[in-house]
């Protein structure tokens, strides 16, 4: 099973909320998922983003792909740059 770490949205209309969630990469973008690991809602004046580090890494370390987005997102919030120091 390869696991992918994507955003799945959320919310009404207009108004767009994501989740931050690992699922198998067959698995549709709001469909079942294997957990979740943070959020994020560009809505707000100042965007909310929102992951929980220890699952980020331990799902990293395990061999799931960010999708792009994702990968930004968790360049941002300054979980990549931990990975890469690790993993050396």
């Amino acid at each position: 099973m390869a696991a992918k770490i994507r955003l799945c949205r959320m919310g009404a209309k207009k108004s767009p909320f994501y989740r931050m969630v690992v699922a198998d990469s067959r698995a549709p973008r709001d469909g079942r998922f294997i957990e979740q690991i943070g959020y994020y809602d560009p809505t707000k004046s100042p965007v909310v983003l929102n992951i929980d580090e220890e699952k980020a890494m331990k799902w990293l370390s395990t061999g799931a792909q960010p999708s792009s987005t994702a990968k930004s997102l968790l360049s941002q919030a300054g979980i990549m740059t931990k990975f890469h120091e690790s993993k050396n």
